[in-house]
């Protein structure tokens, strides 16, 4: 089976389908991952068939993104695939005004820009640092060394980008 390493899978789990191929990656050990590292130096693993990272780039700063994006490379097989979600920031606000009801409660522009406040009081590791739109995203993979870059905005402001590593 195909492995899919879940970089920043909090508390998350991939669909039990795919269950058997995931390994999750967290640097908070209350998410009990199988491996506990940090996205920009995630030590000696992989290779894997797929990473799949979402709504975790950006609790980091922006200098860190391409560190994270060169590990990401690096444990990965050619021809893998990085599926990389995050908030898609482009006509966002950081305002009071609340753009969706999400299961954790009411997010606004300033929960895209900056953490959902409520997950913030518990854990500062999910603060937001740095913020992407598509052209950003796009750029950053292309940096980094993939190809077929594609980025797409999807609906709840989430923007999905999508790269290959040349096999």
């Amino acid at each position: 089976m195909k492995q899919i390493l879940h970089v920043g899978c909090g508390g998350e789990h991939l669909p039990p389908w795919l269950a058997g191929a995931e390994v999750r990656l967290d640097l908070d050990p209350a998410a009990e991952p199988d491996i506990y590292a940090c996205m920009t130096d995630m030590g000696d693993i992989g290779p894997y068939d797929a990473i799949y990272c979402s709504h975790a780039l950006e609790h980091l700063y922006p200098y860190q993104v391409p560190s994270a994006l060169g590990e990401f490379w690096r444990v990965l097989v050619p021809g893998g695939v990085a599926i990389i979600i995050v908030p898609d920031l482009e006509d966002v606000r950081p305002t009071e005004e609340v753009l969706y009801v999400s299961p954790g409660g009411p997010i606004a522009g300033f929960d895209l820009f900056y953490g959902h406040r409520a997950s913030l009081q518990n854990n500062a590791l999910m603060a937001h640092h740095t913020g992407f739109v598509a052209s950003t995203l796009g750029k950053a993979l292309t940096e980094a060394g993939f190809q077929s870059v594609r980025t797409e905005r999807q609906r709840g402001w989430n923007l999905i980008g999508l790269g290959l590593k040349p096999a």
